[in-house]
C-alpha cells in the first residue's frame, strides 16, 4: 500500500550525485557523499535528506577512520530511516563500488513509524533507478558486522570491505 509520501528533489539530486562517478578533480571527489540518511519530513508528507547525517569521501582518513562503522553510528536506535551507502569492496578478481539502499527499521522504533516508512519505501526506491543492492535492517545486530553487508554485495567472493579484510 502506498502512503502518498513524495520524495523531495534534493533526495534525487543526492542519489544522482552518488550514482554518477564521473572523473572529477580531487576537491570534487572529497565533496562526494560516501553515505547519507533520509528521513520523513516533520509533517510526514515528504522524504528529505536528513541534516548532518552524511559522510563525505573527503572525511575518510581525516575525521572518519572507518566509514562503515561511522555510518552505523549515524542510525537512530529508536526510529526508521532510509540510507544510501557507497560500498567499496574487493572480490578475488577486482575492486568494485556499489550503492546500497538501506531500509533501517529497528525493533525499538514506534509501530506507526515502521508502518509509514515501510509503505513509503517504494516511493524512494522508484526514484533510485539502477540500485543493485537493497538491504532491510532491523537492528544493530544485523548491521554492525560488516561481513553481513559483504554477503549482500557478493557473498563469499568478497574479500574486503572499505579496505579492511573480512
Amino acid at each position: 500500500m502506498a502512503s502518498g509520501v513524495t520524495v523531495n528533489d534534493e533526495v534525487i539530486k543526492v542519489f544522482n550525485d552518488m550514482k554518477v562517478r564521473k572523473s572529477s578533480s580531487s576537491d570534487e571527489v572529497k565533496k562526494r557523499k560516501k553515505a547519507v540518511l533520509f528521513c520523513l519530513s516533520d509533517d510526514k508528507k515528504k522524504i528529505v535528506v536528513e541534516e548532518g547525517k552524511q559522510i563525505l569521501v573527503g572525511d575518510i582518513g581525516d575525521t572518519v577512520d572507518d566509514p562503515y562503522a561511522c555510518f552505523v553510528k549515524l542510525l537512530p536506535l529508536n526510529d526508521c530511516r532510509y540510507g544510501l551507502y557507497d560500498a567499496t569492496y574487493e572480490t578475488k578478481e577486482s575492486k568494485k563500488e556499489d550503492l546500497v539502499f538501506i531500509f533501517w527499521a529497528p525493533e525499538g522504533a514506534p509501530l506507526k513509524s515502521k508502518m509509514i516508512y515501510a509503505s513509503s519505501k517504494d516511493a524512494i526506491k522508484k526514484k533510485f533507478t539502477g540500485i543493485k543492492h537493497e538491504w532491510q535492517v532491523n537492528g544493530l545486530d544485523d548491521i554492525q558486522d560488516r561481513s553481513t553487508l559483504a554477503e549482500k554485495l557478493g557473498g563469499s567472493v568478497v574479500v574486503s570491505l572499505e579496505g579492511r579484510p573480512l
